[in-house]
This record gives structure tokens, sequence and C-alpha cells, in this order.
């Protein structure tokens, strides 16, 4: 029994999940020591335990269960952030949030794609083909940063936001652009016509789901599982994003919706009684902090040192646009939009500063490299020089920044308690 292959494959994967949760857990208590972002952390461990260097870890050898700790540990991270989010203060900056994530990612990927096809000598549609792959902000990467970091709760809500939207516009731009790739074809309109049905879908799933499961835990006459609380979580996750991915939506718009509307219950009339919230609130903290270090480890070992050091040159200088010319111009254009946020020219600055890639840009770059495109190589060692110098540089120096330009928040654990109850 033990010989065959199912028990050997298991024991592999029983092994893999000790390795990440020791790893995360020694590496989480190092952060609080040394005062870095854990998921930095989480990422180098990930590559040095991984084929790249010691190879005792390797993830690649289970598709199927790299893919689900991508894709639930993201949706449940970006749930998370949904539950952060205060409606009071993304009503105030609804529209920037909206340019951010629509015409920031087109701007973005033009501005990028035009510089990488000069440096890396790229056909223009490959070359923004990996301006879009890079040009979303990405959740799992930002939230973990803000909960570490008490920044400015119109900044924080706002580029939270930006980052859940993103996702969407940035892979139905990457679809559209792999069409033309592959195909030559190109229609607008189908273009937008995907988007409009991918980010719908999305928002109505989450809005149904984030209303029901409220109502059924509530203390309400119809909350008849708010003993269930902490599981019912888990389960609105899962449910959020196949319902939205089955109606051709966008899942993680449907998850952060959920978390969305679950976040400001109160606004509905619903509470959750004080026993049931804490075991829910303690749950989800454990779960998010376990889908963190899964995520971050799991990129690490995906990380191709080869590549790397073949195109690290050229990859870094995609990345400096990216950050220093490219993500100024999208905050300028986009904020320019919004009068009535009354953006300040500091708080301008720190959301330039503050655009981690991780999760989703790393799952679209995999889709390309399965696909075996020309350039394949180039966009994947790129990609992961994104994750690397964003985690690295920005996440790392995201309070010092804060700090410097005044926009961090004294209050905000007053606040949390307040939109989570």
């Amino acid at each position: 029994m033990e010989s065959t292959v199912e028990a050997i494959a298991t024991n592999n994967l029983l092994l893999i999940f000790a390795a990440i949760a020791i790893t995360g857990i020694v590496l989480g208590k190092l952060s609080e020591i040394i005062k870095v972002p854990d998921v930095i952390l989480y990422l180098l461990a990930g590559i040095i335990i991984g084929p790249s260097l010691l190879n005792l870890v390797s993830i690649q050898a289970f598709p199927i269960e790299n893919n689900l700790i991508l894709t639930f540990g993201s949706a449940f991270i970006l749930y998370e952030g949904g539950r952060e989010i205060n409606l009071k203060v993304l009503n105030k900056v609804k529209i920037s949030v909206g340019m951010l994530a629509t015409l920031g990612v087109i701007v973005s990927t033009v501005v990028v794609g035009l510089f990488a096809g000069k440096i890396f000598a790229l056909p223009m549609m490959t070359a923004l083909l990996l301006g879009a792959v890079i040009a979303s902000t990405d959740p799992a990467a930002l939230i973990p940063v803000f909960k570490q970091v008490t920044i400015n709760d119109k900044i924080k809500q706002t580029v939270v936001s930006e980052s859940a939207f993103n996702d969407a516009v940035g892979a139905i731009l990457v679809s559209t652009l792999l069409a033309v790739v592959t195909s030559g074809e190109f229609s607008l309109g189908e273009s937008l016509k995907e988007l409009f049905v991918s980010a719908g879908v999305g928002i109505v799933i989450g809005v149904a789901t984030g209303y029901i499961f409220s109502v059924l835990i509530s203390d309400k006459k119809w909350g008849v599982f708010h003993s269930y609380a902490p599981i019912m979580s888990m389960l609105q996750v899962a449910l959020s994003y196949e319902l939205a991915v089955l109606l051709h939506g966008s899942g993680y718009m449907a998850v952060f919706i959920a978390g969305l509307i679950a976040g400001n219950k109160k606004m509905f009339g619903l509470w959750i009684p004080e026993y049931d919230f804490h075991s829910e609130h303690c749950f989800r903290e454990s779960i998010g902090s376990l889908c963190r270090m899964a995520i971050f480890v799991v990129l690490g070992t995906q990380v191709d040192l080869n590549s790397l050091s073949q195109y690290w040159l050229p990859s870094l200088g995609v990345v400096l646009v990216l950050m220093f010319i490219a993500r100024p111009l999208v905050i300028l254009v986009c904020c320019a939009f919004d009068k009535n946020a009354k953006w300040n020219f500091k708080e301008k600055l720190f959301m330039m500063w503050v655009r981690e890639t991780g999760v989703i840009p790393a799952a679209l770059s995999g889709i390309i490299v399965s696909m075996k495109l020309p350039g394949y190589e180039i966009i994947s060692s790129t990609v992961f020089m994104t994750i690397l110098i964003t985690l690295v540089v920005q996440a790392s120096t995201t309070k010092l920044v804060a700090k410097k330009l005044g926009v961090l928040e004294e209050s905000e654990e007053e606040y949390q308690l307040d939109t989570v109850m």
C-alpha cells in the first residue's frame, strides 16, 4: 500500500505542506524581529528550497496542487482584502479606483510594451503582451504589507481596491493580446464584451453570495448557521469563485465583492453574535496567514534562476521603466479625473511607489510559458524579476516611504475593529 504511486504522491504532498508551514512559521517570526515584510522572506525561502538551488521542494511536479494553492490562496487573500474596505471611504474615491483599474492598466501596458520592444528587440504585439502581464498590481502582495504598515485609509482602500479590480482587466487584456499573437485577429467589440461580462458576472455573484452568507450567519431569523461562521467564510470564498468562473465571470472579482459585502454587513443591519464573530475572525486570520505563506513560498520555488541570469539586465531595465515611468504616469493621469478625492502631491507620490506584483502576473506568465509562445523565456524572466524587485524594494520600504511622506494612519486599529464587526 505504502509503495503505490498514490501513496507516494500523498506523502510528497504532506511533506510539501510541512515544509511550507515550517518555513512560513519560522520566517514569520523572523520578520517580526527584523521588521521586514514576511512575504519577502517567504519568496526568498522558496527560491532557496526550490529546484533552482537546494531542490528540496519541487512544486512543479504537482501542477494541480500548485494551481490549487495559488488559486484558493489568492482568492482568500482577496476576500480578506474586500472585508477591510469601508464602502463609505470607497465611495469617495470610486472614480480614482475605476480609472486606475481600467485606463491605468492600458497606460501601463502601452508604456512598458514600447520600452520592452526596444530593450529586447521584440515584435510589438509580444512586447505589449509582456506589458499587459505585469500591468496589474497584486492584492496578495499588497494586503499583507498593509496589515503590517498602518496607512491612511483613503490611500489604503484606493490601492487595495485597484489591485482587486485591475486583475480582471489585466487578465482580459492578456487573453486579447494572446489571441492576436497566436491568430493575428483582434476584435475590440469582443474584447469589451468579455470585459463587461467578466466584471459584471463577478460583481453580481459577489454581491449575492456576500449578502446571503452574511444573512445566514447573522443574529436575524435566517441566521441559523452563525455557529458555523468560520467554515462558512471558507465556503463563501470557494462558492463565489467557482460560480463566477462557471458563468464566465471573474472569480477574483466575485470573492473581492463578497468580502466587501461581508465586511460592511452593518450597513445592511446584519450582526454576528460576539462569540461567533471572534471565532470567525481568528479562523480567517490563521487561514490568511497560511495562504500567504504558501503562495509566496510556491512562487519562490518557480523562479528560474538560469533564465534570470541570462536576461536579468534587460529585465531589470523593464522593471525600472514600470516603477519610475509607467506607474507615476498612471497615477498622474488617472487621479486627474477625480476632483472629489482631493489627492495631494504626497499621497500621489506614495501611490506611485506601492504597485507590488505577485500571484496574478505569475499565473498569467505560467499560461504563456505552457503555450511556448515566441519570447516566452523573456516574458517569464521579466515577470519574476518584477515580482522580486517590487517585493524586495517596494514592499520593504513601504513604511519608510509612508513615514517620510506623512501618510501613516495612527488610528487604523480602531477602524479595522469597527469595519469587521
